[in-house]
């Protein structure tokens, strides 16, 4: 009798062992009975084996796929990152599919259904149907027109189907095979000598494995090289994955791609229903797409004929997933490469530190952009001393003459505050008394248009109060600014200019964001207002000066990452200043002019921040010349996860080598959320496969530990967050 080992979406390290009573192959869906309800699972493997008496055995109920839901490649990529993450393997598989199929649905594209005669149907005396003359109406259509489609009430055709005068078929869709049609638009661009370098370079890689780093300046025309080097790569009739960080990166470069190509261009993204995804699957798998542009989960759809992979803002903190299984899309997506033995290309202005790394041990090969396509220069940057100024909303007078400036000539403004909300603080003005969220022991954020206290952590809100809880004043009042207040006040100073705020609180409706960028492309004055959504990578020509509010709390951190993102943020944001024939002008607000960080960027750039900050973190024995793994507990009662942590710290104390470095257990950066106590212990070591094996070793040990249900904990391999 056959085994099949099926892995269930439930977060255990192990595989569920049924009798396999039905045909059926590695890679497919099955149902099976689990505990006193049905699930839906993976067959991962098929033998005559079991640790439990095979007799006993529940057989599985059903087989719900009729070929291996996944590709060959999928299926490697999933299984080494199963074995690299250490993650319960069903969870990775459930992830890495439509929710549609989790949910059972067949993985079969959208069938029309037809109403047709039976044999019944066409022999039938029609006056048999007297009594119900709507439905002798449609059978005599039936039968002038043999297959017709007509406005009579379901009802109707479900009486005919019953008395078996008629059926329905279903007719498979025809799939769309695009690469006979498929054509490339003319481009009237000039690409510089550097462009036609990285594509020609990249081009002789000859669809072989090959990892390629645009490390291009803000505006340098990465997205020309791009649709250059997919030319080739679509002609050939294979397809192509575009990863990019936001989903509002996606309309931009839809439009860019469908400007330049004939051919069926999809997109995968959050704000799509779940039968839109799933259709978008399907499409991919069996050839129909060209071009797949989507976010982070987008890696893991199948492709028919996958030619190459580009992954756009490769440094951007939105491929690493922060819930649940905590993979890095950008090195998924490279093992992805290498599995499927195309080329892929990392592109970004402000590459991580990681990638830099790379390049420079000759891992992955370098392609530099450093002047700006076209004739657009780079803009001027001047740092502005906030000591002793009034502000207004974290507005200098300084920067406001200079926003009258560049308006009076009717350009584009973006002030840049990473931080939404009317104010991070409500404080009541009599005792002092601060509104905090109970489940996170952080401030609410007071958002007063929706006059709500939110929980920038737990997304929990409250009505705000009338009179303060402790002492019963009516003077609360807010403290600090976010994106709402600066609007608000700069509606007050330039009440005849368009003001846009662009962050999460304005662009979750669908089609919002679209919205504002179709008002901004349309020039003329215009302030934008927003958080890094509005860094990351847009394109807005008219743009001529841009204000960095406030980013002082960024330049004083714990975490060793801060001042890189810091200067990924603050380069990105700048770079939308003069892209295309204005001069542009970048002004950063500041409480410490002097810092050693700014004067670096504004000197020398990213580049010599990045290599410098490099040879610190050699000397530190930081990543990327060290490996890192987070296991992170919770519990609520603040007594379970350090004591899981601390029996964590003593069993590796025991079982690994002198090289490993432990850190904690100690209470997260953030020590409550959502009502859970967090804690945290950090594991690090120079040897990656060492730590590797330690992390197997430790998980084998704690099935059997007596803690395991009493405290939610995970494992973060190559954290970007501590």
């Amino acid at each position: 009798m056959l085994v099949a080992h099926v892995a269930l979406p439930v977060p255990i390290y192990r595989l569920f062992d049924y009798q396999l009573v039905i045909p059926a192959q590695i890679g497919m869906r099955v149902k099976v009975p689990f505990g006193n309800r049905e699930s839906i699972g993976i067959i991962v493997n098929i033998d005559q084996q079991s640790k439990f008496d095979i007799e006993e055995l529940k057989p599985i109920i059903a087989v719900i796929d009729t070929t291996p839901l996944f590709t060959n490649s999928i299926w490697q990529l999933l299984n080494w990152a199963i074995n690299y993450y250490h993650y319960p393997m069903g969870e990775v598989l459930f992830h890495a599919m439509p929710i549609l199929l989790r949910q059972g649905r067949k993985a079969i594209n959208d069938e029309i259904k037809q109403w047709q005669l039976t044999e019944l149907g066409r022999k039938i005396d029609l006056q048999t149907l007297s009594r119900s003359p709507k439905q002798k109406l449609l059978l005599s259509s039936f039968r002038a027109n043999s297959i017709i489609e007509t406005n009579f009430k379901l009802a109707t055709y479900h009486e005919l189907q019953r008395k078996l005068l008629i059926q329905q078929q279903i007719i498979p869709k025809n799939l769309i095979d695009w690469r006979n049609n498929f054509s490339i638009n003319p481009n009237s661009i000039k690409l510089n000598n550097e462009q036609l370098h990285a594509i020609t370079t990249i081009n002789n890689q000859n669809h072989h494995f090959g990892v390629f780093l645009l490390d291009g300046v803000t505006g340098s025309g990465k997205t020309e090289v791009y649709l250059n080097i997919l030319s080739k790569i679509l002609a050939s009739g294979k397809q192509a994955l575009v990863l990019v960080p936001e989903i509002s990166l996606t309309p931009q470069t839809i439009k860019r791609f469908q400007q330049r190509f004939n051919a069926p261009i999809d997109v995968l993204h959050s704000a799509l229903t779940e039968k839109q995804r799933l259709n978008v699957w399907l499409r991919s798998k069996h050839g129909e797409t060209a071009v797949l542009i989507g976010t982070r989960s987008s890696l893991f759809t199948p492709f028919k004929n996958l030619g190459m992979i580009i992954i756009d803002e490769e440094h951007d903190s939105s491929y690493k997933q922060q819930e649940g299984w905590r993979y890095h899309a950008r090195d998924l997506a490279i093992i992805r490469a290498k599995i499927d033995n195309i080329p892929i290309i990392l592109g970004s202005a402000t590459p991580s530190l990681e990638t830099l790394n790379n390049t420079h041990n000759g891992k992955y090969q370098l392609l530099p952009l450093t002047e700006r396509a076209g004739n657009a220069t780079f803009a001027k940057q001047s740092i502005l001393d906030l000591r002793g100024l009034v502000l207004k909303a974290g507005l200098s007078q300084p920067l406001i003459a200079k926003i009258k400036q560049h308006l009076s000539n009717n350009n584009q403004i973006i002030l840049f505050l990473n931080r939404r909300g009317f104010s991070p603080l409500l404080i009541c003005h009599d005792c002092g008394w601060i509104a905090e969220c109970p489940r996170c022991d952080r401030p609410y954020t007071y958002h007063q248009k929706q006059h709500k206290l939110i929980c920038h952590y737990c997304d929990t809100t409250r009505i705000v109060p009338e009179q303060c809880p402790k002492c019963g004043s009516t003077h609360l009042i807010p403290i600090g600014f976010g994106t709402e207040q600066l609007e608000k006040q700069l509606e007050i100073l330039f009440p005849n200019t368009k003001i846009s705020r662009i962050d999460r609180d304005t662009v979750s409706k669908k089609g919002a964001l679209n919205s504002y960028l179709t008002n901004i492309q349309q020039g003329g004055a215009h302030i934008l207002v927003g958080t890094q959504i509005l860094a990351k990578g847009h394109h807005f020509p008219d743009v001529t000066l841009v204000g960095i509010v406030d980013v002082d709390g960024a330049l004083f951190s714990s975490d060793f990452r801060a001042t890189e993102r810091f200067a990924q943020i603050y380069t990105q944001v700048s770079g939308r200043a003069g892209r295309e024939n204005k001069t542009g002008e970048v002004i950063l607000q500041t409480y410490h002019p002097d810092h050693p960080l700014l004067n670096v960027l504004l000197t020398k750039g990213y580049q010599e921040f990045a290599k410098l900050t490099l040879q610190e973190r050699q000397q530190t024995q930081l990543p990327p010349f060290s490996y890192q793994v987070l296991i992170r507990a919770a519990d609520r009662n603040n007594h379970y996860a350090p004591n899981f942590l601390q029996k964590i710290y003593d069993w590796i104390k025991i079982n690994s080598d002198q090289a490993l470095w432990q850190l904690g257990p100690m209470p997260a950066n953030q020590p409550k959320k959502a009502g859970y106590n967090r804690w945290q212990l950090l594991l690090q070591h120079t040897n990656r496969q060492k730590l590797q094996q330690i992390l197997d070793q430790l998980i084998i040990a704690m099935e059997k530990w007596d803690e395991i249900p009493k405290v939610r904990w995970s494992i973060d391999v190559d954290p970007i967050d501590n």
